[in-house]
């Protein structure tokens, strides 16, 4: 691939950034070197690899749910003078 001043401009049209000629001339080293080492791993052998789209094992780490004895509504009510018919009473909404 070229890199020169003419893909600065295109990348940086695509970024919408409006660069002056100093920064073309800043990044265009930089962009040599980034493409450089994308070179790099496309030498790599990945001839007998398969994709790995999750690297580690899932496993649930939770413990399995157990059904307990729970309070009952009345002992859930029991400590509040804030209830009606049965459930919590809370602050009226606007």
């Amino acid at each position: 691939m070229d890199i020169n001043n003419e893909l600065i401009e295109k990348v940086a049209k695509n970024a919408r950034l409006r660069l002056t000629e100093d920064e073309k001339k800043e990044f265009l080293p930089q962009l040599r070197e980034i493409l450089d080492s994308f070179l790099i791993l496309n030498k790599a052998p990945i001839d007998n690899l398969h994709p790995s789209f999750q690297p580690f094992p899932i496993k649930n780490i939770f413990r399995e749910d157990k059904v307990e004895q729970s309070l009952t509504q009345e002992e859930a009510l029991q400590n509040t003078n804030l209830k009606k018919d049965g459930f919590f009473l809370g602050p009226k909404t606007f």
